[in-house]
């Protein structure tokens, strides 16, 4: 008898399963867009009930060719580090100014917390040494302090429960209130090493005002740590496994974070026909996550700690392996903006064929305008210029507070232009990289081989930009 297992990946914009044989080969997969409510401006919220109707609609479209779900032997959920609110009963609680219970997520790129992150690396608490020196606005501790001082009454004096996206779902899929190590150490200040073992830090949240956390004894944040791929619960209940068109207590696996599942996936990878590149150790492997954010999965066997870079954290993506994370905050999202936004965007979108990318298009558009200027494709930005951090600055400098910049701009509104200015942001993220790539190293990294996945990596320029400036092997 066949087996298969379904797995499901909680993106910022949409949700997509996919049914799988025991040997990994996709036989296919479903997509559903989520709700997005941005009642402020850098304020991203969500509905937890949205995310679970989606999750069970395209969950059952994938199983629906399966006769016989006995066959379906285990279901694994990773999710984007987003914040969902839940009260003594399970159920959602508003996190908005809104004081609407719907929106009962803060999502990951939410940055309402700056001021919060900034009081708590005023502290220089130990805790921050894990997180590259300075805590990310985009992580839990900071949002949680924000939705005391600001939604106190609708929002801290209800909620029971915080939890990341991720451990949301393996809740709804089997009743257990148990958290992944890989949240709880990458956004929420859990402490994990091989010295010291695994804990709460009491003095950082009563340090950030947050001391209720700690005489309850950290009920509402977790307590039952699992680590990624552990078994959770009893398996699917028995009305999740309705709802999911499954059978009940069909096993779940422990969850992920969605770009350290993506790093999971990518730093093992055959290189088809490449001896060397196959040889090279996990360690020598970055994966790079490339959809609405960039994520870049660098793994030690030891505790490597490199300023302005997420980490080290233990057994957060490959079990008994440090990863360090470095990221870029916007980065699809940085190219749909510079596109969406250029006088000629109409233009361009309303020439498309049905069966045409934009982004293909413009990647067309300026090998044409290269071969009629006769220069190299990449000089045509020799007088355009892009500082990419439109969104703050994730690593190496953990600074949210900049902006970005695009230097050397005229009058002109044409289709080239568009291509032109899309061009000098795709080689300012892949320089973007490179400077991560340099800190990594100098903190003690060995990169040898980049992967790249997710949604920008089926962009051609964007990859051998990325294998261009960076000078590393890449492969997608």
């Amino acid at each position: 008898m066949d087996v298969f297992y379904v797995s499901v990946d909680v993106g910022t914009g949409s949700v997509r399963a996919g049914l799988f044989t025991s040997d990994g080969c996709m036989v296919c997969t479903a997509t559903c867009s989520l709700e997005m409510n941005q009642s402020e401006p850098h304020f991203y919220e969500q509905s937890s009930r949205n995310v679970w109707e989606s999750t069970c609609s395209v969950v059952k479209e994938v199983v629906s060719g399966v006769k016989n779900r006995e066959q379906i032997r285990g279901i694994g959920f990773d999710a984007t580090c987003s914040l969902v609110a839940l009260d003594g009963a399970l159920s959602p609680v508003t996190v908005s100014l809104s004081g609407e219970d719907n929106w009962n997520i803060v999502v990951w790129m939410d940055h309402r917390a700056e001021v919060q992150a900034a009081r708590i690396n005023a502290l220089s608490h130990p805790v921050l040494r894990n997180v590259g020196g300075k805590m990310s606005l985009e992580m839990q501790p900071p949002k949680l302090m924000w939705l005391k001082e600001h939604v106190y009454e609708s929002c801290w004096k209800k909620a029971r429960h915080f939890m990341d996206l991720p451990d949301f779902l393996t809740f709804k899929a089997t009743g257990s209130l148990s958290r992944s190590m890989c949240s709880l150490v990458c956004k929420w200040g859990y402490q994990a090493s091989e010295e010291n073992g695994c804990y709460w830090d009491d003095s950082f949240w009563q340090s950030i005002g947050l001391q209720e956390l700690v005489s309850d004894a950290y009920a509402a944040i977790g307590t039952d740590v699992k680590t990624p791929g552990q078994p959770c619960g009893q398996g699917l209940t028995v009305t999740a496994a309705e709802q999911l068109g499954l059978v009940a207590e069909t096993a779940v696996a422990c969850s992920m974070i969605d770009a350290h599942a993506g790093g999971l996936g990518s730093i093992g990878c055959n290189v088809d026909g490449d001896p060397f590149l196959n040889s090279l150790p996990l360690r020598c492997r970055l994966p790079v996550i490339c959809g609405t954010s960039t994520c870049h999965m660098a793994i030690s066997e030891r505790s490597l700690f490199v300023p302005g870079v997420w980490g080290p954290y233990l057994s957060a993506m490959v079990p008994g392996f440090y990863t360090s994370e470095g990221g870029q905050s916007a980065a699809g999202k940085l190219l749909d903006h510079v596109i969406e936004t250029h006088p000629a965007y109409g233009e361009v979108r309303d020439a498309l064929q049905s069966t045409e990318y934009l982004q293909n298009v413009l990647n067309s558009n300026l090998e044409k305008l290269s071969n009629k200027k006769c220069i190299r494709l990449a000089a045509l930005t020799s007088n355009l210029h892009v500082w990419p951090d439109f969104y703050g600055n994730r690593s190496p400098l953990a600074d949210a507070s900049l902006q970005g910049m695009m230097c050397g701009l005229t009058l002109d509104r044409s289709a080239a232009n568009l291509a032109v200015s899309y061009l000098a942001t795709v080689q300012a993220l892949a320089y973007s990289t490179r400077f991560i790539v340099e800190a990594l190293t100098a903190g003690g990294h060995n990169i040898k081989l980049m992967v790249l996945s997710g949604g920008l990596s089926k962009n051609s320029l964007y990859c051998q930009t990325h294998a261009d400036v960076t000078g590393k092997y890449t492969r997608i």
